[in-house]
């Protein structure tokens, strides 16, 4: 079956589904406190949904959200969101953006799986979730890093194991964390790599860092060129920016860019039909890589 045969196949299923859900009221609070241990999917009141402490993304893009919204709307959630109990409430642990666009739809029940889990649990799967599933710029993701080292008393290895991630990742993203907000801003309005942000950390002044940074944005300079600028300042030279290797280099860069930005909203749009993405990226001096993992749906006998 194609890949569009099996979305409109399981989006109309989603969407019947999810109509039948907000027409009934067929689960009281009651029942949802007594299915805690047995993790089944309810549809739960969004009221009683707070927000997850541990929520590692901190930027939400209205017009996304908006795009997820009409998705919804169209096609349902066919992804049920996380929650677990807290006192006489629950605690979303995955499903911010799908909780938040139904928030939008003015929906007053959202399909969710009830899962008793830890606050270091909940952390993890939080983080992990978003590292996998959604475009969390490395920012985000190192101060999801930082979150779990300091929440849960852990030492880089100790995190490194428990999600996946060698420890020298783990290292090289906490060490973003020294630039200043402004510098973290710039950077990733931008859309400038990680290894350009690690270039500048070598700078101690963020007012040079910015300079070096707006020029780089400007004329489409690679990392090795930034590199370049950065020793040239720390050898006391006067500062001599080099060119961009052609005269089509911004525009190629710019188209990069723009190229990213289009796979992050057909990823965005893929996974508001349910479909498990996963995007793994790498920057090199030579390529751009970008890597795209779609789970096939499980069929339906």
């Amino acid at each position: 079956m194609r890949l569009t045969d099996m979305l409109r196949s399981r989006s109309r299923n989603s969407e019947t589904e999810c109509e039948s859900r907000e027409q009934q009221a067929s689960v009281s609070y009651t029942e949802q406190r007594e299915i805690h241990n047995e993790e089944r999917i309810v549809s739960l009141p969004i009221h009683l949904i707070d927000a997850n402490v541990f929520q590692p993304r901190v930027k939400f893009d209205e017009e996304s959200l908006k795009e997820l919204a009409d998705s919804i709307s169209e096609h349902g959630i066919m992804h049920p969101v996380i929650v677990r109990p807290k006192g006489e409430r629950f605690e979303l642990v995955v499903g911010e953006r799908r909780l938040r666009a139904c928030k939008m739809l003015g929906w007053l029940k959202i399909p969710a799986i009830l899962r008793e889990m830890s606050d270091a649990a909940a952390a993890e799967l939080a983080l992990i979730e978003n590292i996998q599933r959604k475009d969390l710029d490395f920012f985000e993701v190192a101060e999801g890093y930082q979150r779990l080292i300091e929440e849960f008393s852990l030492k880089q290895e100790e995190l490194a194991k428990r999600i996946g991630k060698s420890q020298s990742t783990i290292a090289n993203k906490l060490r973003l964390l020294a630039l200043a907000p402004e510098v973290r801003e710039f950077i990733s309005r931008e859309i400038l790599s990680e290894r350009h942000a690690r270039a500048v950390l070598k700078l101690e002044d963020t007012a040079i860092q910015l300079k070096v940074l707006e020029t780089v944005a400007k004329k489409g300079l690679n990392v090795k060129q930034t590199e370049e600028i950065v020793k040239r300042i720390l050898n006391g030279e006067v500062e001599k920016t080099p060119k961009a290797s052609s005269s089509n280099r911004i525009t190629i860069i710019k188209d990069i860019r723009l190229f990213h930005n289009s796979l992050r909203e057909l990823t965005n749009s893929l996974e508001a039909t349910g479909l498990e993405v996963d995007t793994e990226e790498e920057e090199t001096e030579e390529y751009f890589q970008i890597v795209v993992k779609i789970k096939k749906p499980e069929r339906r006998d």
